[in-house]
């Protein structure tokens, strides 16, 4: 059975509307993109660290809830799991504040162990963190020698844009290890002052892989492939936005999907997808966005879940 093997940090996600609290759930980029997967049948087990607190506990439990396997999760009894602070605004964007003591991320674990066409996912700031760097690299160039997929998710936030030039070394190093790498209108606007697609396809991806899935919040998705592959998707309209917090997680999360469902393989990937192969996994990856989207939580409502889960071939 193929797996999905997350690594990234984890988080409360304390939500506000009008400057009041209205929720809180855990979170984490990866995370969230991990427990749709779980609750979608996908075979998921996630690297990370928390604290030996309450939001620790609750984390770890949630993870095993939704069919996540946590062995991976290392847990500090001096350390205070980490918070964020998420304001949504008139358009159910998020605006964020993060409370976490960088500087002690220690990141100890043990592999778990990787098949050939497993699916690896990182990104965010944990991928390019170079408290931790070390771990994250060893990891990740075990699972490519072990003919992983690794599918990289950029997601900068504006809170380490003074960090660009000195965290440019690690980007590039994850842009030469992924497979696929996806990022945002807002990630490259931060990074490189640029928004352009094609621009940043040529600039920035290109020259290390050929498959790059640009995002732009309500407008299409933008594709660039081999082959000269150049497509658009237009963006599924959830029923009733709420939060678009998991938007982005949940992208990755119904396209990793896409992959186990309809078999892309690492032979698959390195020949190059099909067009038809394409337009799969991203509908796929689309529905997961829009779903996520009808509530404050981050992952996609079991009830979705489990009818995607019955759909699941392996």
């Amino acid at each position: 059975m193929r797996r999905v093997i997350g690594i990234g940090e984890t988080v409360l996600d304390i939500i506000f509307k009008d400057d009041q609290p209205i929720g809180a759930v855990p979170g984490g980029s990866v995370f969230n993109s991990l427990i749709s997967l779980g609750r979608s049948g996908v075979s998921a087990a996630f690297i990370s660290e928390t604290g030996n607190d309450r939001i620790g506990r609750r984390i770890v439990s949630f993870l095993e809830q939704n069919g996540v396997d946590a062995s991976c999760v290392c847990v500090y009894p001096d350390s205070k799991s980490p918070i964020s602070l998420a304001f949504l605004n008139e358009k159910s964007d998020a605006e964020y504040i993060f409370y976490k003591d960088h500087p002690r991320d220690r990141l100890e674990f043990n592999y778990p162990e990787v098949q050939h066409d497993d699916v690896v996912l990182f990104g965010s700031y944990y991928a390019v963190n170079p408290v931790i760097r070390p771990q994250v690299v060893g990891f990740l160039e075990y699972a490519r020698s072990r003919g992983a997929i690794l599918y990289y998710d950029v997601n900068f936030r504006a809170s380490h844009k003074d960090e660009v030039m000195k965290l440019t070394p690690n980007i590039l190093e994850n842009l030469e290890m992924a497979d696929i790498v996806r990022g945002s209108a807002e990630d490259f606007d931060v990074m490189y002052r640029k928004t352009d697609p094609d621009v940043i396809y040529r600039s920035q991806i290109a020259f290390y892989t050929r498959k790059f899935i640009f995002t732009q919040g309500a407008q299409p998705v933008e594709l660039r492939a081999e082959g000269g592959l150049k497509k658009k998707y237009p963006i599924v309209k959830a029923d009733n936005v709420v939060s678009t917090i998991g938007a982005g997680d949940n992208f990755n999360a119904g396209f990793i999907y896409g992959l186990v469902k309809y078999g892309i393989t690492r032979s698959v990937i390195e020949s190059g997808l099909s067009e038809e192969q394409w337009d799969c996994v991203i509908d796929s990856a689309l529905k997961f966005s829009a779903n996520v989207c009808q509530s404050i939580n981050n992952y996609i409502d079991p009830a979705f879940g489990e009818r995607h889960k019955q759909e699941l071939i392996y």
